[in-house]
Formats: structure tokens, sequence, C-alpha cells
């Protein structure tokens, strides 16, 4: 079984349309996105529009919590915020639908996913998460690996039992310890924030016990060019090259 997981497209068409073409070449068997499909970019409408199309489901992110319960707003900064509540008004009918269904995880092929810690937060980042809670967590979660989003940054946390191990996670194949546990830090589809403005994704094969990590150049003046003319803050383009 090979799975592609991504996470936080952000309203990044051009992106995710460049990583689902490379999946399509890829001989995968199933696609899951971590959630944050919308936000920050100027196609969250098309962006959910063509996850739905895909068929592929999504966990719930900060960004889509925002839609379902808009209690959450004041967890933003006052400029998110009001790009978020533009967002939430450009969405139709049935991708508001298709966010309000979505739930904080899910648990396929072995696998756990969630957007920002487990086992369900969508709002805790991995680095607020202290050694003894990360230990914690995977004495509570059955599932040998789990895969984040949210902080747009590459890396795994493996386990043993007893110590935690914080392991780069570069592009192209890593292989697993059959003995160790993991989250899987995927980074970003739409907003990399790893130094590299590539989309990334991963595909996890269950055969090869393998992770492969993706890094997909796309067109990214052109959607610069899309957020300022929406009007959206500058450095939501400028932090994309």
């Amino acid at each position: 079984m090979r799975i592609a997981v991504l996470a936080d497209i952000h309203g990044n068409l051009e992106a995710f349309q460049a990583v689902l073409a490379d999946i399509d070449r890829a001989d995968i068997d199933d696609i899951l996105s971590l959630g944050d499909n919308i936000g920050y970019g100027p196609d969250s409408e098309p962006v959910m529009a063509l996850l739905r199309d895909r068929r592929i489901p999504s966990v719930l992110g900060n960004h889509e919590l925002v839609i379902k319960k808009p209690g959450f707003y004041k967890w933003f900064n006052p400029t998110v915020r009001e790009t978020l509540q533009k967002t939430a008004a450009a969405l139709s009918a049935e991708n508001i639908q298709a966010i309000c269904d979505m739930e904080p995880f899910l648990v396929r092929h072995g696998c756990r996913f969630v957007h920002g810690f487990p086992p369900k937060s969508p709002l805790l980042y991995l680095f607020q998460a202290s050694e003894k809670k990360q230990r914690r967590v995977f004495s509570r979660i059955g599932e040998r690996l789990c895969f984040i989003g949210h902080t747009h940054d590459l890396g795994l946390v493996a386990f043993d039992g007893d110590h935690l191990r914080y392991l780069p996670l570069p592009e192209g194949i890593t292989r697993l310890d059959a003995d160790r546990r993991y989250i899987v830090n995927i980074g970003s589809v739409g907003q990399p924030r790893d130094g590299d403005n590539r989309a990334k994704y991963v595909i996890r094969d269950t055969a090869e016990d393998t992770l492969e990590t993706r890094f997909i150049p796309y067109d990214i003046e052109s959607v610069v060019k899309k957020i300022l003319a929406a009007g959206y803050p500058g450095y939501f383009a400028r932090r994309l090259r």
C-alpha cells in the first residue's frame, strides 16, 4: 500500500495541482489531507472543490475549525482573522458543509492522521508539546505512525519505548526502524517554512516500511500575483518565495 499524505495546502491551487500531478504518476493507492486546506492563499474555494472532486478525505485543521466553530476566530491574530473572514465569505455552501463534516482525526491503514498534535488537536503545535507530553501521547495512541502538519516544517519524532529522538525528514526515501514508533511532520503543500519553497508531501509505503518526501516545483509567481490582487497581506505572498 502506497499512501500519499499532504497538509497545509492553504488555498494554493497551483501547488496543490502540481502535487496531484506528481501523485498521479506515483502509483498511489490512497490520498489523505491533514487539514488547513484553506486560508492564506487566494484559492480556498477551488482547492476545496478539487479535494471533493478527487474524494480526498481531510481532517480538521485550525483554519477549518473557525468555519465550523466561529468562536475560534479569537485564536488568530487580527490580520489572519480578517483574511479568514474573507475566505469564509468566498466559500460555497457545499464546501462549508464539507468542512463542517471534517473530523479532528482519522485512523486508516494502521496510521493516525491529525492536523496539529495527537491524539486529535487541530491547534497544538508539536514544538509546544513537552517531551513528557510527547512520551505520554505515544502510550495513549495505538498506531505506530501518526502523521501531522500545522508547523509547515518537516521532521520525525522517533520513540523506542524509553527515549525520544528528533530526526530530519529530508527529500527522498527514509527507512523506518521496525522497533520504533513515529510522529511524522510532513511539511506543507502551499506554504512551506522549511527553507525550500517547493511544495512538500510524503508517501508512506507500508510494504517497504518507508517514507518518501517529495519536493515539487510549481508556478509561485502566479500565486503571488493572485494573493496581491485579492488584497491579502503582502507577506502572505513574500513568504512563498
